[in-house]
């Protein structure tokens, strides 16, 4: 009969339902319409709500070849790739060792507490103020290209990936390490084979969040890397956009196509962090 009550309960929990179906609204509409757009054709485009809502009066794949013959779709696609595959290992294993430092001695010693407060308070800097110096920086030492672009990444989120590794290693027993120095391991041997492979779960989240801000990103490429030939997807997205307006349906289409490479890492990177979270629970 009590079991019969908490089911009633839980069916009738109205004000929860309602804010999950306007959460998901906030999802679904926006990809509705890029969908919906994406394979419009421009003639179909009208200012009227019904004829924005309107699903295509044929399913065409026609914008998405257009789309892919003015961003040059495969190369800008292999440029983003390289950037975000290098900048993600780049992260990873050099804020990692930085975070490992930082977080086993930042409790005993002023001088890492100090640098622990240096580097996150770069999260507080905003990119207008480095933009125009950055700028001048990278056309001197002739990093004006994607390598530069990819050391200004690295730096730019290491205060948010430090903060996260020195975070986790809080719960990492130091008796792991304490072992694997009896067993006559250096400092060294021991981060590469006891901490880094404890630190899957972090280094996924590291990946996805450095993943996604690097893929979707277009102002530091656009700083960097304007005039050099060499596009991201995102800065080559811009062609759609002049000054007498704005293709809609190649844009959308073009933006979708840029999506499915990062949505496909994004589920396989969230596997990793709910394996990860779940075997930690059960340890």
């Amino acid at each position: 009969m009590n079991n019969k009550k908490v089911v009633d309960k839980v069916k009738t929990n109205w004000p929860v339902m309602v804010l999950l179906i306007l959460g998901l609204s906030t999802i679904v509409f926006p990809l509705y319409m890029a969908v919906v757009i994406a394979f419009k054709q421009p003639s179909e485009m009208t200012n009227s709500i019904s004829g924005i809502l309107s699903l295509p009066s044929k399913w065409s794949l026609d914008n998405f070849t257009q789309a892919m013959e003015v961003t040059d779709f495969w190369r800008s696609l292999g440029n983003s790739v390289l950037i975000t595959v290098v900048t993600v290992v780049l992260c990873i294993v050099l804020h990692s060792l930085l975070g490992y430092a930082i977080g086993r001695n930042r409790a005993h010693s002023k001088f890492y507490k100090l640098v622990y407060l240096f580097v996150v308070s770069g999260m507080f800097v905003p990119f207008a103020i480095l933009m125009m110096p950055l700028a001048k920086q990278t056309a001197e030492m002739g990093l004006a290209n994607w390598a530069g672009v990819i050391i200004l990444y690295v730096v730019f989120y290491m205060p948010m990936n430090v903060l996260l590794y020195s975070g986790y290693l809080v719960n990492i027993p130091i008796a792991l390490e304490e072992a694997a120095r009896v067993d006559g391991a250096s400092t060294w041997r021991t981060y590469w084979k006891v901490i880094f492979p404890i630190m899957k779960p972090m280094h996924a989240t590291v990946a996805i969040i450095t993943a996604l801000a690097v893929w979707n990103d277009v102002m530091t490429p656009l700083v960097i890397m304007s005039g050099t030939g060499q596009n991201t997807l995102p800065l080559a997205q811009l062609n759609f956009q002049t000054q007498f307006g704005t293709n809609y349906n190649l844009a959308f289409a073009s933006y979708l196509l840029a999506l499915i490479p990062i949505l496909i890492f994004y589920v396989i990177c969230q596997k990793h962090i709910i394996n990860g979270v779940v075997n930690g629970a059960v340890k």
